[in-house]
């Protein structure tokens, strides 16, 4: 369908279409991060955004939209003068897909003339087309890391710059980074996330009549788009008139030192890192005083950009759970007025007490010859004293830290006991033990060279980034950078072999010519760089393992290896075996959050059914490849080896060869069985003792490895 879906007839998602007005109006805010379940009208709301923007004027015949009135003076079209001849046009909604290679995004040698013209030119990529623009990633978790680096580069810079092929070109990007995703396809790099100046997180609606009125429009819409559209015409004039005359008030609007301060106690209160977001806090509400006409911002201005731009900036932990939340959000809030109250009135008492002073000891109640100590009801004298505990406000918030603190002690003190009375009871009833804090683990790598299929930094394996190793001749059309030394060899053995098929009076002619490089010369350049996989958990879970220290110290393991495969970009699933069966707790997915939650979960307790996991994992893992072959995978097996339920795990064994795997003996105490080595030998795997996982951080330690370690070494 052409016409697109209307702005004004979305139903619900108020926050989502405030959210990208606010955008349209200060591009400066950083763009919209929209996470939302599948169904939710979120590519819908945003592709029709860009019928609501205000055109622009661009340099006649620039590829890159310069402005004519401040044309960017290092353009690869310029130089431009200013206020030469100019172009009107809407700004452009460009789509970056999921599956864009590096060189569609941001632009590379132009082959084609460089083959038939012997021209060095540049073909200009998807950033330079949305410069003064909207640029849309649908499914921007899903983006491979390389090209997430280059947006993160040019969101930053507001220039794009190319170094490839024998190309260097800088030139201005600035558009407006709108982006959607599904969070049960996982978290995008907390890096790209801090990018977006807002970040929206929607549902579908739960009111019936709601609902029905969504299906009502889409199926108006879908009958006759144009007649639908025509309905909304004039609340579509509405808002992009609305938008305009926001632009044009947006400069006039002033931000108060009173609101400033509350946009910097919020930011403390709530935990915020760095200072983006106090400035992208004061755009917002800069932009919300604008749309709603006014020229001065406010307390509410305040807070409706806090609920947009704070709660995506507190997650410290890339694998905490994520989401607003919306009682932390208030708290801040409340912390930040209580903040403000107490050092007004400890200005206002110091006010009292310097009148107090200078009125002299007439004036004095007598409680102070000498006029020096502090005005009565002062709470403790001076600016410091509210601010300690003299107020009223400073007294309730003192109350409340200190009932907090109360309540953590008593709660520390009574959880000693009642933590080793559980230790002696909880785990016979399957309590879930607690994971410590995750640490840096060794990097579990499978060693044989992989093709590539997903991007990430695990294995080793050829792929389209990485140290060049060779070249080979591309089928079909070139896929990779290519390379240049092969290219000319081959042109020149075509060459050859032509002119020696020739009468030698032929070759005499030929051999003083230029060569001239043919497709059918092309050659690309072989890389080997890293890939992802598919790291498989399998955790005994059993009743030998239900000891509390040994699972909290497996639990710890494990979310440690989840944080490992979270920065390498893997894909994970989870399997737990105990009782008489093993249970898929996790299939495989690229939600590590939802694997911490669900270690999290985990409980004790059961015989040790050793072979049920090893089924259960060959069944993942061949249901894995069907789906996807060419996605390796890594077994984690995480055991201490005692199978006391099934059949011999050693006999099915064979169901998992060719499967990369890493077997973590927990085995503990003095004595130890071996059980654990030996299913490592039986499926070819590597051992790894529990207490070895974690990777050596003592600056300037040459330790020589466990002889256990000597071999994972050899094979990482």
């Amino acid at each position: 369908m052409t016409t697109p879906y209307p702005f004004s007839a979305v139903v619900g998602l108020d926050d989502l279409r405030l959210a990208l007005l606010l955008t349209a109006v200060s591009p400066a805010v950083g763009g919209v991060l929209v996470r939302g379940e599948k169904g939710t009208a979120k590519s819908t709301v945003v592709r029709a955004l860009a019928g609501l923007l205000p055109g622009i004027a661009t340099v006649r015949g620039c590829r890159f939209a310069c402005d004519p009135d401040a044309p960017d003076p290092g353009c690869p079209d310029g130089p431009h003068p200013i206020g030469g001849p100019a172009d009107a046009r809407p700004a452009r909604l460009v789509e970056l897909p999921v599956g864009a290679t590096e060189d569609r995004v941001v632009g590379t040698l132009d082959l084609q003339r460089a083959l038939s013209d012997g021209v060095k030119a540049y073909e200009p990529g998807l950033l330079a087309a949305a410069h003064r623009g909207v640029l849309y990633v649908d499914e921007v978790n899903l983006l491979p890391d390389h090209l997430v680096d280059l947006l993160l580069d040019a969101a930053a810079m507001g220039r794009a710059h190319v170094e490839r092929d024998g190309v260097s070109v800088k030139h201005a990007a600035r558009f407006l980074l709108v982006g959607t995703m599904n969070p049960e396809e996982g978290e995008p790099r907390p890096q790209l996330v801090d990018r977006f100046g807002l970040v929206v997180t929607v549902a579908a609606p739960r009111d019936a009549a709601q609902r029905a009125e969504v299906v009502r429009r889409r199926l108006a819409y879908e009958a006759g788009p144009d007649g639908f559209a025509a309905r909304f015409a004039e609340a579509e004039r509405e808002y992009a008139a609305r938008i305009a005359a926001a632009r044009a008030q947006l400069p006039g609007v002033r931000l108060p030192d009173t609101e400033l301060d509350r946009i910097a106690r919020v930011c403390l209160a709530y935990g915020v890192d760095g200072m983006r977001a106090d400035i992208v806090v004061a755009r917002c509400a800069v932009a919300l005083a604008a749309w709603h006409g006014r020229d001065r911002v406010t307390a509410d201005d305040v807070r409706d950009a806090a609920r947009l731009a704070l709660p995506h900036r507190r997650r410290t932990d890339p694998l905490d759970p994520p989401g607003t939340d919306e009682e932390k959000l208030e708290q801040a809030l409340a912390e930040a007025e209580q903040e403000a109250l107490r050092e007004a009135e400890a200005e206002r008492q110091a006010a009292e007490s310097s009148a107090g002073e200078a009125s002299g000891p007439a004036d004095d109640d007598g409680d102070d010859p000498d006029g020096d100590g502090p005005p009565s009801g002062g709470g403790g004298g001076g600016p410091e004293g509210p601010r300690d505990g003299g107020g009223p406000a400073s007294g309730s918030g003192a109350a409340a830290d200190g009932s907090g603190a109360a309540a953590d002690g008593s709660g520390q003190a009574g959880d000693d006991s009642g933590q080793q009375e559980q230790a002696a009871q909880g785990d016979k009833a399957g309590a879930a033990a607690t994971a410590g804090p995750a640490y840096r683990t060794r990097t579990l790598r499978i060693s044989a060279r992989g093709e590539g299929g997903h991007a990430g930094r695990r294995s080793p394996a050829y792929a389209r980034r990485g140290r060049v190793v060779g070249s080979r001749t591309p089928i079909g059309k070139l896929a990779g950078a290519p390379h240049l030394p092969a290219t000319l060899r081959a042109a020149l053995d075509r060459a050859g072999a032509e002119a020696a098929s020739r009468a030698p009076s032929d070759f005499s002619e030929m051999s003083g010519k230029r060569v001239r490089v043919a497709p059918r010369d092309l050659r690309e350049s072989v890389h080997v760089g890293r890939e992802a996989n598919l790291v498989l958990f399998v955790v005994d879970a059993s009743g030998s393992m239900a000891a509390r220290k040994r699972m909290t110290l497996v639990k710890t393991a494990v979310l440690s290896l989840l944080r490992d495969a979270y920065q390498r970009r893997d894909r994970i699933g989870m399997i737990t075996f105990r009782g008489a069966d093993a249970e898929v707790v996790l299939p495989p997915t690229s939600s590590h959050e939802v694997g911490v939650m669900r270690l999290a979960a985990l409980r004790t307790g059961g015989r040790t059914p050793i072979a049920a996991g090893l089924r259960a994992a060959a069944a993942t893992i061949a249901t894995e490849r069907r789906r996807d072959p060419r996605r390796r995978p890594l077994l984690v097996f995480v055991t201490d080896g005692r199978a006391t339920s099934g059949p011999d795990p050693l006999r099915l064994a064979p169901m998992l060869n060719g499967v990369a795997t890493v077997v973590v003996d927990c085995e503990s105490g003095p004595i130890r069985l071996g059980l654990a080595g030996r299913l490592a030998t039986a499926l070819k795997a590597e051992l790894m003792p529990l207490e070895r996982l974690q990777a050596a951080v003592v600056p300037g330690s040459a330790a020589a490895p466990a002889p256990a370690d000597r071999a994972y070494r050899r094979a990482a």
